[in-house]
């Protein structure tokens, strides 16, 4: 992505029964497109046992850049993401939560990071600055964040921003596992290039609740951690030149 040229995005939404979340936040995203080049939206729903997709399903008959695609079982947000990227037609993708927590105006702010970066990044990651959750899941991010940026050296203060803008063809690159989406940004980096990071607004969720308890996920992500810790000892980032 070089300055002043154009930048095609697909925008990828996992949803886990948000019924009441995706119409407005459809209407956000179709309310950027005059300042992204806009290629689709693709809502991947992850098993929903609500209206979720009946919804979507609905929305989507009169707007052809909004793309739908269901799990048969609930297999993650990792997975979703994943479906979405792999389905995905830009070069460009843009990831954020389906819960409304996220502000689709911020998108055009990460394209323009990218856009003015010395040297194009493969990922521009969100912050929240001020993170609009309950406490409880306020700490416990502060604590996994503050462990791994200790263990992992990626410097991304708050890896846990769905809100995320990255390369497709680096994203399809990168090792699979359930949970990855936590480690975004210290998979991307251990190519070697650029990774960004830019403050973003956060809001509170109006509808629904969340899908995520800090014990479960703490345990699995020891795991993660600790896997994604070994990657980093054996990646070697090198530069080939042909000779000529």
């Amino acid at each position: 992505m070089e300055a002043g040229e154009p930048h095609p995005l697909s925008i990828v939404v996992p949803v886990h029964d948000e019924a009441e979340n995706v119409e407005p936040l459809v209407a956000e995203l179709l309310a950027i497109a005059g300042r992204v080049e806009l290629v689709e939206i693709i809502f991947v729903d992850d098993g929903s046992a609500d209206e979720t997709a009946a919804r979507l399903s609905r929305l989507r008959r009169g707007e052809k850049r909004l793309r739908l695609l269901r799990h048969d079982r609930r297999a993650g947000q990792s997975a979703a993401i994943r479906s979405g990227v792999k389905a995905a037609r830009a070069a460009w993708i843009v990831t954020l939560d389906g819960d409304g927590q996220n502000d689709p105006a911020d998108i055009p702010r990460l394209v323009a990071a990218a856009a003015a970066a010395p040297r194009p990044p493969v990922l521009v990651g969100g912050l929240r600055t001020r993170r609009h959750d309950r406490w409880s899941r306020r700490a416990g991010s502060r604590l996994a964040n503050a462990v791994r940026g200790r263990l992992l050296g990626d410097r991304c203060p708050d890896t846990g921003c769905s809100l995320k803008l990255f390369r497709r063809d680096r994203f399809l690159e990168l090792p699979y596992f359930d949970g990855m989406h936590r480690f975004l940004p210290a998979l991307f980096a251990l190519g070697g290039e650029p990774v960004l990071y830019l403050p973003v607004n956060h809001r509170p969720r109006l509808h629904g609740r969340t899908k995520y308890g800090n014990l479960r996920r703490g345990l699995i992500g020891v795991v993660d951690l600790l896997g994604v810790r070994w990657l980093q000892s054996r990646t070697a980032v090198v530069d080939a030149r042909e000779e000529r």
